[in-house]
């Protein structure tokens, strides 16, 4: 057994704040069992996507291919089109059995029709109106989940004394309080899902797995139990470095379909279309939800050292892209820009003793390093070809690793409609963007 394929466990969050964020002696978002994770590991300090956009960067995470090479270059996006470097398939054939929770969004097709168990809707969809969901709130003797909605950037839904949304409706760009318990929020949902899939695998069954878990959080709406809501106080977070940005020497990408939730009357008022104390307290919410997600990837941890999975698993844990949220003007959200807000993502691994614990590296990396990461350890090979390489060598070469990447590509094709191209080269020093 000493020589068994590792285990692998693969956390994504969705959309997360992360850049900059506390980084200057202020309030930053509260991820302990992240901060474990790399501390047990390697955090990737300059970790970047493919494209700021859910489609495009999962494509990636999915084939170890930049999107035009793939082929799912918008959230619209079809097929991908590389099927010999789909990492399922390619797993299942290195002996692994493969398994799936959560947001899949990556093109037409799911982890489930390339032969993954377990439980991942079509498109972006919504947790909250799974058959699979109402089914655990049964078994657990929850009720459905209902939100306390404290604000709203949709005309649409206006928060008032008393406002509330329940969770099918409980999608868009608004922030507030979980007033259920939070078992039943979706981060909880799926990882107690996953959970009780850890416990039948380590049960029986010789099989090595591949298991990814992705949370649709803490993408906006960004809604948290009140014990997390609480540990924010919105007037002791600081002004975020770019806010006051007028964007005056930007390309036009950066003024358009950025704040098309608040514009006023279609136009947008740049810089800061919202005064600093309503971005201060969705930051506060904001910060409430990573660390609410945070606390139901723990779940998984805990979970592998409970059953003594730990050791020999690989644990790999990111996000798809940033959030503008705040920065240069008062962005919200992503669009087609290429700013650090939305391109750089935390992330971080661990391997037992394979991966020397306590490591930083600031080598250049990317998420399509991941799949090649995943499928080196489990010493499969994709069919033809990537983009990606695998991190194995800078995570378990210690102060021997090599230098890395000098350089990083990143793409974007637009995003809601636009007719956009975008790249943009990242070295040590530099980003160099150019806009078609």
């Amino acid at each position: 057994m000493a020589n068994r394929k590792p285990n692998v466990l693969f956390i994504l969050n969705d959309h997360q704040a992360y850049y900059r964020h506390g980084w200057d002696g202020g309030v930053a978002p509260a991820r302990p069992h992240f901060d474990r994770l790399a501390a047990e590991g390697v955090s990737f300090n300059r970790a970047y996507t493919t494209c700021p956009l859910c489609v495009p960067a999962r494509g990636s995470l999915a084939t170890a291919l930049l999107p035009h090479n793939h082929g799912l270059l918008s959230n619209e996006s079809g097929d991908i089109s590389r099927e010999d470097c789909v990492i399922w398939p390619l797993m299942r054939d290195a002996g692994y059995r493969c398994l799936y929770y959560g947001k899949s969004h990556v093109g037409s097709r799911t982890p489930l029709d390339y032969g993954c168990e377990g439980f991942s809707p079509p498109g972006y969809n919504n947790p909250y109106i799974q058959p699979e969901y109402q089914a655990y709130l049964a078994d657990h003797g929850l009720p459905l989940a209902s939100f306390d909605i404290k604000h709203s950037l949709w005309a649409n839904i206006k928060p008032g004394p008393g406002f509330r949304l329940t969770a099918p409706n409980a999608l868009g760009h608004f922030r507030g309080v979980l007033e259920t318990p939070p078992e039943t929020h979706e981060s909880m949902f799926v990882a107690q899902l996953a959970v009780d899939k850890l416990r039948e695998i380590a049960a029986g069954g010789d099989a090595p797995f591949f298991m990814r878990v992705d949370f649709w959080g803490p993408h906006q709406p960004y809604v948290a139990s009140q014990q997390y809501v609480d540990m924010y106080d919105p007037e002791r977070i600081r002004e975020y470095p770019s806010f006051r940005d007028d964007l005056a020497d930007k390309p036009s990408v950066h003024l358009t379909d950025m704040n098309g939730a608040i514009a006023e009357n279609g136009k947008l008022r740049i810089p800061n279309p919202l005064p600093w104390s309503i971005w201060a307290d969705m930051l506060a919410f904001c910060y409430a939800q990573i660390t609410m997600v945070d606390a139901a990837g723990g779940m998984l941890l805990d979970e592998l050292d409970r059953l003594g999975l730990a050791e020999n698993t690989l644990v790999v844990w990111t996000t798809d892209h940033g959030d503008a949220i705040a920065s240069h003007g008062g962005h919200f959200d992503k669009a087609s820009y290429l700013t650090e807000e939305v391109l750089r993502v935390p992330m971080a691994m661990r391997w037992g003793e394979r991966i020397q614990p306590g490591q930083r590296r600031d080598q250049l990396v990317s998420l399509m390093d991941l799949p090649a990461t995943v499928l080196d350890a489990a010493e499969g090979s994709f069919g033809g070809p990537v983009d990606g390489q695998s991190l194995l060598p800078l995570a378990t070469g210690g102060e021997e690793a090599g230098a890395g990447r000098d350089d990083l590509m990143i793409e974007t094709h637009g995003h809601h409609g636009e007719r956009v191209v975008g790249r943009a080269v990242v070295t040590d020093h530099y980003k160099y963007a150019v806009y078609r």
